[in-house]
């Protein structure tokens, strides 16, 4: 009698209905509060599925057979118990892993059976599917393979091949008695046009060819390819996941349960303080949905950071204020020979113009400034007379100052100056000092002469005596024919020549952001120069270790903080000794980091093991 009742007890049919009914429901389980890197890890198994239709397909569930050391096929499905609902994990190098088990108790086994598990975590206001899980029947996957070879042998039926549509032999005598001309071209591939191919009945090449192609035959060959999507899904009731599924460690309990270990690891978010994951699945037979699993109650993950240990507290920095400010920008203006008109149309003068005028706006634009003068200096190159260019440079100036005194600022326009450098030999030394093309005795050689020059009109004439001077004239000398614009401003209000005052350091308070937004690379960067405390949390955060600790050693000891993450860098070197000193001089000092190290998996097993 209690044999009748477990069978009956245990059919298919009962089991069914107690998934339909709830009362065998699925159900998710975190195994222990142990850091992530401690977890015990068994047989991995990955059930990638990459392969072709033409390959062999994978069986999906599997364990390792403890006899063998061989995976083999199971044909269990299963729901799963609850041990625990929440869990902290640690976030490093901008990275979170979460892990959880799913169980499967034996007594919901069964081969025609096919269970698919879809996992799905909400971090923030996001909710992001994971990789599936598929626990596969034997038959069930049997029934899914005869389906594919079904379609195998449909897809064998098509014809690929146009000339079996074809009366060859008919067409071949044909094309000899009518067409001897084509037909002595048969291994020819040379084309021959219709009317060029035309015989004596009037009848064509392609006409032949159509009138001895086998039609029927050719028609139904067509409705087979038209029907390929439809007969894969007549026969694939459910086709064979190939990427995306995720099957990991298998473990075989001593009651006939299987357990599932699912580990995910993600990209980490700033802010991130917790991790959801639910799941919803379903029960499949021939590809037919049979029963929607009631979803397990969620898992919680609490996400400690590093991140989090960052002193937000704001720095400052010593700035020297200047009541005198300097600011200058020089244009390069074309002017026609002996002109000092203004001539947007000649060269680049609109664009330089236009820069010109925009570095005024920025300078007006910086309003704790005021103008004392704007000295418009013009210079000339030092072709022609020094009379002659004293003159000319000194009406390009004034009529450069005549151009931009309307795109001034009203109160400026009594500011604004003129000057001239003549023959800007200053600047021509430099240019010949610094060019590329001449030789080094070319260059020693006009040197020279600027270096001996009494009267620089002599100088000029030497120089146009050299092989080199129409380099000079062409090349050299258009950059000395330039207008500078030299601001002198006064900060306003300020009676002091210099004022010394404090302000925000943007860099720092730049890469303490970045250490709380995840971005490490960015916060080394910035926070490196400092070597102070957030600096050291910016190198551990990126996993530059022995820096963390090179910048510790330089900290005072009598900071909690710094005794913390003292014993956080050392654990990581291996030094435990060393680290369980100093998390316990830390925990002296503040003893709420005796809970923080329950968060951290380099300290967790530290302290529990010692």
């Amino acid at each position: 009698m209690t044999a009748i009742f477990f069978a009956v007890a245990c059919s298919p049919v009962r089991r069914l209905e107690s998934i339909r009914n709830g009362t065998v429901g699925m159900s998710m389980n975190v195994a222990d509060e142990k850091p992530l890197d401690d977890q015990p890890v068994g047989d991995v198994v990955v059930d990638s599925i990459r392969n072709s239709l033409a390959d062999e397909p994978f069986i999906m569930n599997a364990i390792r057979d403890t006899e063998t050391g061989e995976m083999v096929a199971t044909d269990v499905i299963c729901a799963s118990t609850v041990t625990a609902r929440f869990r902290n994990v640690a976030e490093r190098l901008g990275y979170v892993s979460i892990s959880f088990d799913v169980s499967v108790p034996a007594v919901m086994s069964d081969s025609r059976w096919q269970l698919k598990l879809r996992p799905r975590m909400s971090l923030m206001d996001e909710v992001l599917p994971m990789d599936p899980l598929y626990i596969t029947g034997k038959e069930y996957r049997e029934g899914q393979l005869r389906g594919y070879e079904r379609y195998r042998r449909f897809i064998s039926t098509i014809i690929t091949d146009s000339t079996s549509f074809i009366r060859e032999k008919q067409l071949d005598i044909f094309l000899k008695r009518h067409f001897p001309d084509t037909y002595a071209m048969k291994t020819d591939s040379s084309y021959v046009s219709d009317p060029e191919g035309e015989n004596l009945f009037g009848t064509t090449q392609t006409e032949a060819l159509r009138h001895y192609t086998m039609k029927l035959r050719k028609n139904l060959n067509e409705r087979r390819k038209d029907r390929k999507s439809a007969m894969f899904s007549r026969y694939v009731k459910d086709p064979i996941v190939r990427e995306g599924i995720r099957l990991d460690t298998v473990l075989n309990t001593e009651s006939g349960d299987f357990v599932y270990k699912y580990t995910h690891t993600f990209r980490s978010r700033p802010h991130l303080k917790k991790v959801i994951v639910s799941m919803e699945g379903g029960l499949y037979e021939n590809g037919r949905l049979m029963a929607s699993l009631p979803p397990p109650e969620d898992l919680t993950f609490y996400i400690s950071s590093l991140s989090t240990l960052a002193d937000c507290t704001p720095r400052y920095r010593m700035q020297i204020l200047e009541r005198v400010a300097y600011d200058n920008t020089k244009a390069f203006l074309d002017f026609r020979q002996g002109s000092a008109e203004v001539d947007t149309s000649l060269s680049c003068n609109a664009a330089e113009l236009a820069r010109i005028r925009k570095c005024v706006a920025d300078v007006a634009s910086r309003h704790e400034y005021a103008l004392d003068s704007l000295i418009i200096v013009a210079s000339c190159s030092p072709e022609g007379s020094l009379t002659l260019n004293r003159r000319l440079s000194s009406q390009r100036a004034e009529a450069v100052r005549d151009y931009i005194v309307d795109f001034v600022p009203k109160e400026w326009r009594d500011s604004l100056m003129t000057s001239t450098v003549p023959e800007n030999w200053e600047q021509f030394s430099r240019l010949v000092r610094n060019d590329t093309v001449m030789s080094l005795a070319e260059r020693r050689r006009i040197m020279r002469i600027v270096e001996d020059m009494d009267d620089p009109d002599e100088a000029e004439r030497k120089l146009a005596g050299l092989p080199q001077y129409r380099y000079l004239r062409e090349k050299i000398y258009p950059k000395l024919r330039s207008v500078s614009f030299d601001f002198y401003l006064h900060r306003v209000g300020m009676v002091k020549d210099t004022v010394h005052t404090m302000e925000i350091d943007s860099v720092y308070m730049a890469g303490v952001t970045a250490l709380r937004e995840l971005d490490y690379k960015k916060a080394v960067a910035l926070l490196r120069p400092y070597r102070d405390y957030n600096s050291a949390l910016a190198f551990m955060s990126a996993d530059y270790n022995h820096s963390a600790l090179d910048v510790l050693k330089e900290l005072n000891d009598n900071d909690s903080r710094v005794c913390y993450l003292k014993a956080v860098v050392l654990s990581r070197l291996g030094v435990k000794e060393e680290a369980l000193k100093y998390f316990k001089l830390g925990v002296a000092y503040d003893p709420s980091l005796e809970h923080r190290a329950n968060l951290d998996p380099e300290l967790f097993d530290l302290i529990n093991n010692n």
